[in-house]
Parts: structure tokens; C-alpha cells; sequence
């Protein structure tokens, strides 16, 4: 069964009129799967926008256990597609289901291509709470235009819409008939639709009402009009640079439904563009002559490897010998290298006398740094000598009364007289 955004039977509708729906009904092939087990077949024109849904609701009566007439079911379902025979979908066929819970659909722009071959697409839909599979296939039979591609093409870029909701039959058709009111071609085509996220676009934040954006390319037969032609003057080329919205007199007219961006309008004109096809001149397929084939022999030659010792090993070696030799005569032969020589020595011979100097000195303790009782009996310990005492174990503040170089401290006895 195929279904028209804006009544029965035919392509996207540009106005709310039945003669604007008539007039535009070829444009665009909207499709929606009809029950039976057959396959389906879609007749959609090169270069004109394609549309595919598919419906749970009919997929729904496909799993058992199957539903009485009246029962309402719910159960979670994605679908697969692929190209017969391929893992994937040909390269101008797009999916896109948000959720199992909602609608999938098959959306694109036929190529030329693929005109006159019929390109079957396998639909696998899945029950993700029974695990039942029902597969379907899609024919699809591209047809040419005689008017394509239209000679220009206009792309939009729709900042608050996400491509399934402007894939919508009725939202399409929507835009269509604004662009018409500002264009007023005879012909007005949809030529695809892709989200700004295969353009590189971010997803957006989860917060509010924002969404991916969408790319919308039309076609129409007439030369852009003074509106859209509003973009290109330098004062709104200045605004964009600077990030800044241009102003466009048209615009009201999307502003209820569609937000614009019209720094990223795209306009072509193929009625001036240059073709850098280059004709490829066929030849006979045979390549000139470069005489015959000489195989190398099977016996190959000896090769002597002494040359490349004598660079890698003799050479290195050579010029080292050469600068210890230099090196040898500027310390041993010259006059500055002998003083240097001298000098070093005496460095190290005075280092050394200064080492045993300091070794053999004998200096009495200091007084704070000797023992005088003995820590645990109390009895008064005579000095040790110098050279096994250890300093690191014992009382700091002592006085020792018999070591030599020591000073006697006067003491007082009981005739009153002074002793030392």
C-alpha cells in the first residue's frame, strides 16, 4: 500500500489544497507495508526523495501468540534491513527507529545508477520480549526522471527537527509549501533529507526541547528568487562571520513551524556548474612493446663484503687511533699539558697528607663529651682512650677530674682554707 503525506495515493503534498497534493504527486514515494506474505514492490523516481515505513502494528500479527480481534499489544520491536545477498543497506538508503516502541523507517535519495535494476531490501523485524523473527522483503524499482536532476537545488538547514519527525508526511509537506510560496517554481521536488548528525553534528543535550537538525535538499525548475538570494549580500555574509542572525525578509514565513538557519543555506546552480569529467579515451587494451622479458639467472655472482669492512670497522677505527695519538702529544708532549699533569698531582698529594693528618691527631675530649659515673652502679669510670672511645653512648654533661690538659677547680675544705 502506499501512502501520500497529504491524502491518498502519490507523493508529498506542498499545500494544504488537493490541486497543490495532485500537482506534487509524483515527488516523493511514501510506502507503508500492507499485510501479506508476498513481496512488496515500490516504484520511486532517481533523484527524488524515498520514503519506507514500517509499521508495528502490522509486524504485531506476525508473532504468536497472535492477538484476537480488539486486543491491543505491545510488545518491543526492531527491525533489521539489508540489501539481498549484503550485510547492509545500499549507500543511498538510510534507517532510523528511535525506540522498539515506535516506528522504523527506510529513507533516501535513488541514485541514477541503480535505474532499471531492481534492489531488494530484506526486512527482519524482532519481538525483543518473545524472541520471534517475521521477515519481509521490499522491491524496489527506481525509475528515471526526465527532469532530473532539477537544474536548482536549494539546501535547508531546520535547527528544531529531528529527521523522523521531519521525514512526517505531513511536516514535509509543511515545508514544501512554504518554499513554494517564497520560490514559486512550477516544479518542486524533495530531493533528500539527512540528519546533522552524518554531517558531523553533535547530539544534543538532554535538556529542553532540543534537537539533532535536519538537512533538507529541494530542486525546483526556476532560478532561486530575491529572497533566498538575500543570504549572498555582504551585510548578511558580515553577520554570519560574526555569528550573528542575517536578515532575511522570508523568513517569517517558516518562522511558525521551522527554525532556519541561513548562514547554512546552500544554493546550486547546475546550469553554471563546470563538469571536471574527463573523457577517457578507450584504446586496445594491449601495452607497448618494451621487448622481452629477461628473468635473472639462477646462479647469482659471489659478492666480496671487504670494502664494506674496511668503511664500516677499519675507518672508525682509524680516525680514534688518530685523535688518542693527538690527545696523547697535546698532555705528554706540550709544554701546557705537562703543567696540567703537575698540577693534577699535587692536588692528589696534598689530599692525601691532609686524609693522614687528620687521622693521626691526638686532642683531648672535651670535658661535656666524657663519661664520669657509671650509668647503672653509679661507680666514677676512669677515661678510655682516644681510640676506642665512642662518644655516640654516652652521657653528654660529665666532668672528669684526672685527664690531662684539664684544669683543677679549687675546692673549700672545712679549715677554710682553699685547696686546689
Amino acid at each position: 500500500m502506499l501512502r501520500a503525506p497529504g491524502g491518498a495515493g502519490g507523493g508529498p503534498c506542498v499545500g494544504r489544497s488537493s490541486a497543490t497534493a495532485a500537482a506534487l504527486i509524483l515527488f516523493t514515494v511514501y510506502t507503508i507495508l500492507a499485510r501479506g506474505r508476498a513481496d512488496r514492490n515500490v516504484y520511486p523516481s532517481a533523484g527524488v526523495l524515498f520514503v519506507h515505513v514500517l509499521e508495528r502494528e502490522y509486524f504485531k500479527g506476525e508473532f504468536p501468540p497472535f492477538p484476537k480481534p480488539g486486543e491491543v499489544s505491545n510488545d518491543p520491536i526492531t527491525f533489521n534491513t539489508n540489501l539481498m545477498g549484503y550485510p547492509d543497506r545500499p549507500g543511498w538508503l538510510r534507517y532510523i527507529q528511535r525506540t522498539p516502541y515506535s516506528d522504523g523507517v527506510l529513507y533516501g535519495s535513488p541514485t541514477a545508477d541503480s535505474v532499471g535494476r531492481p534492489t531488494v531490501i530484506e526486512i527482519t523485524a524482532y519481538n525483543r520480549r518473545t524472541f520471534e523473527t517475521a521477515r519481509h522483503n521490499l522491491v524496489i524499482n527506481i525509475m528515471s526522471a526526465e527532469d532530473f536532476p532539477l537544474p536548482y537545488q536549494a539546501e535547508f538547514f531546520i535547527r528544531n527537527m529531528n529527521v523522523e519527525e521531519m521525514l512526517a508526511s505531513e511536516v514535509l509537506g509543511d515545508f514544501l509549501g512554504a518554499v513554494k510560496n517564497v520560490w514559486q517554481p512550477e516544479r518542486l521536488n524533495a530531493i533528500n533529507i539527512t540528519s546533522a548528525l552524518d554531517r558531523g553534528g553533535r547530539v544534543p543535550l538532554p535538556i529542553g526541547d532540543m534537537k539533532e537538525g535536519v538537512y533538507v535538499m529541494v530542486g525546483a525548475d526556476v532560478p532561486f528568487s530575491s529572497c533566498l538570494r538575500e543570504v549572498e549580500n555582504p551585510q548578511n555574509q558580515l553577520r554570519c562571520s560574526q555569528e550573528m542572525e542575517p536578515v532575511i525578509t522570508c523568513d517569517k514565513k517558516f518562522r511558525a513551524q521551522f527554525s532556519i538557519d541561513w548562514c547554512k543555506i546552500s544554493l546550486v546552480d547546475r546550469t553554471k556548474h563546470v563538469s571536471t569529467f574527463q573523457e577517457v579515451v578507450c584504446g586496445e587494451g594491449i601495452l607497448p612493446d618494451g621487448g622481452e622479458y629477461r628473468p635473472p639467472p639462477a646462479s647469482l655472482k659471489s659478492r666480496d663484503y671487504y670494502s664494506d669492512f674496511l668503511v664500516t670497522l677499519a675507518v672508525p677505527s682509524a680516525v680514534a687511533l688518530v685523535l688518542f695519538l693527538v690527545l696523547a702529544y697535546v698532555m705528554c708532549c706540550r709544554r701546557e699539558g705537562v703543567i696540567q699533569l703537575v698540577h693534577h698531582s699535587a692536588i692528589q698529594k696534598s689530599t692525601k697528607e691532609l686524609r693522614d693528618m687528620s687521622k693521626n691527631r691526638e686532642i683531648a675530649w672535651p670535658l661535656s663529651t666524657l663519661p664520669v659515673f657509671h650509668p647503672v652502679t653509679g661507680e666514677i669510670i676512669p677515661p678510655l682512650p682516644t681510640d676506642s672511645y665512642d662518644s655516640t653512648s654516652m652521657p653528654l654533661m660529665q666532668t672528669q677530674p684526672n685527664l690531662p690538659h684539664q684544669t683543677q677547680i679549687p675546692q673549700q675544705r672545712a679549715a677554710g682554707k682553699w685547696y686546689p
